[in-house]
């Protein structure tokens, strides 16, 4: 019963991830690490592929491994992070009610990527 739910899970974070390629205001690597542990509980075949991806897989890979972040990874994750932030609070839209919550979800994964060891 829970890796269907993981499978499902590990899909949502793969889709957030690649969105997250492209739209500063989301992180790619936290949800790229999130959908291989969600595929390695859930599905063998697409834990495969996705380590086998030529733009994500080594990245998924030396965390797997050695539970590292590449330097290059981290100085995009926080200046995305950084940009997205100024962005939400230079707009007056969204309410305060919003922004406080977005910016410390920001913070909190800006640093947690930060703090890992590096390659």
């Amino acid at each position: 019963m829970l890796k269907p739910v993981l499978f499902a899970f590990g899909w949502l974070f793969f889709a957030l991830g690649v969105i997250g390629a492209f739209l500063p205001i989301v992180p790619t690597t936290p949800f790229l690490l999130l959908a291989a542990l969600c595929f390695s509980k859930s599905s063998p075949r697409f834990h495969a592929w996705l380590l086998a991806m030529p733009v994500f897989g080594a990245a998924v890979e030396d965390w797997r491994v050695r539970r590292v972040i590449r330097p290059r990874a981290k100085i995009l994750c926080a200046s995305m992070l950084t940009l997205s932030i100024v962005f939400i609070w230079a707009r007056p839209n969204p309410s305060l009610a919003i922004k406080i919550p977005v910016t410390l979800l920001m913070v909190g994964v800006g640093t947690f990527v930060v703090t890992r060891k590096s390659l």
